[in-house]
């Protein structure tokens, strides 16, 4: 009897155990985020998407950890690096950590895996022969894009542009012709023209996104051709689309976030910047995974639901027309209701 009794106590135990552990395999885990290169106070989306994720796994209870990169050759090693210590979610910042985040996440389909700014198609770390990479036929079945509505924001940027110019002539000095950059300038040319029939739209792409030499040079030729708005879409290469105005004593917009804080040379030429709220984004990623309710497949920042938006007006806050601030809350409301087009259709 007593072996038996010790028999079944030992049953209880392992099937308890068993229990716990079936249970317990649905918690979430450690938060971990990989920073691209910039570092981790860049004033940018590295601090604003590590600020957001650590503030959510801390109200969440969560562990936490976080690494920057030096180079892109610090993808690979450094994500593989977060998956051997067990972390529950990886979070990846910018579209150059596409292809390393998507060969993890098909090496470890346990694990929850976002991405800032990428939304995956074939050639950018999905199958050429798959229609829909979030699937299990795709392998990116636990992975979650974080991306962002850019031609909204754009537009609404456009809308000021257009609107504030005296020559009817506007420019945006591009990056790398991506996605991402492509629907910010669609927005903005439309959104102008709404507001402008009679405005012309200068851009050019630039194959970097640190070249501010050469983003000035595209930014002077723009002001040569009459523009007296510059967009600067795209890291450095943009900032010096924006320099290029402030030199000229014309106007600028930002990107990304406020360039208010991060480009103070230019702070009196800023009109605004078309921001995207990355913090506001990665908080709720990481919220959603520890409630259990972080799905896959892309999941859109909009003007609804505060993913993008135009920052403050700043130093222009008294010198922009009521007629101009109008038109911006204007196209602001179409977009939010679903009123207004911005015309990009990818």
């Amino acid at each position: 009897m007593t072996r038996k009794r010790v028999s079944i106590g030992l049953l209880i135990v392992v099937l308890s155990s068993a229990v716990i552990s079936a249970c317990t395999t649905d918690e979430p885990g450690k938060v971990c985020v990989v920073l691209d290169t910039g570092g981790e106070n860049d004033k940018g989306f590295n601090e604003f998407t590590l600020k957001g994720a650590r503030e959510a796994a801390q109200e969440a209870g969560l562990d936490f950890a976080h690494i920057v990169t030096t180079s892109d050759e610090d993808y690979v090693p450094y994500i593989n690096g977060f998956v051997e210590e067990g972390c529950g979610l990886i979070l990846t910042v910018g579209f150059l950590m596409a292809q390393a985040t998507a060969e993890a996440a098909r090496a470890n389909p346990d694990i929850r895996f976002a991405i800032i700014d990428v939304e995956y198609f074939p050639g950018a770390g999905c199958p050429e022969d798959v229609d829909n990479c979030y699937t299990t036929a795709g392998g990116l079945q636990n992975v979650t894009s974080l991306t962002f509505a850019e031609d909204q924001v754009g537009y609404l940027a456009g809308t000021l542009a257009g609107c504030m110019t005296q020559t009817d002539v506007i420019g945006s000095v591009s990056g790398m012709e991506i996605p991402p950059v492509e629907r910010f300038v669609t927005g903005y040319q439309n959104g102008a023209r709404a507001v402008n029939p009679e405005v012309t739209t200068l851009n050019e792409y630039l194959p970097a996104f640190n070249d501010a030499y050469a983003g000035k040079r595209v930014g002077e030729r723009q002001i040569e051709e009459g523009a007296d708005v510059i967009f600067g879409v795209g890291g450095n290469t943009g900032n010096g689309g924006l320099l290029a105005a402030h030199d000229m004593g014309l106007m600028a917009i930002g990107v990304d976030v406020d360039q208010y804080y991060t480009f103070p040379e230019i702070t009196n030429s800023l009109l605004t910047s078309a921001s995207k709220n990355v913090g506001v984004v990665a908080a709720k990623a990481v919220r959603d995974y520890a409630n259990g309710m972080l799905e896959n497949g892309p999941r859109k920042g909009t003007v609804s639901g505060d993913g993008v938006g135009l920052a403050p007006y700043h130093n222009w806050e008294d010198k922009i027309p009521e007629a101009c601030k109008s038109a911006v809350q204007k196209a602001f409301e179409g977009l939010r209701n679903g009123d207004i087009d911005t015309g990009y259709s990818q």
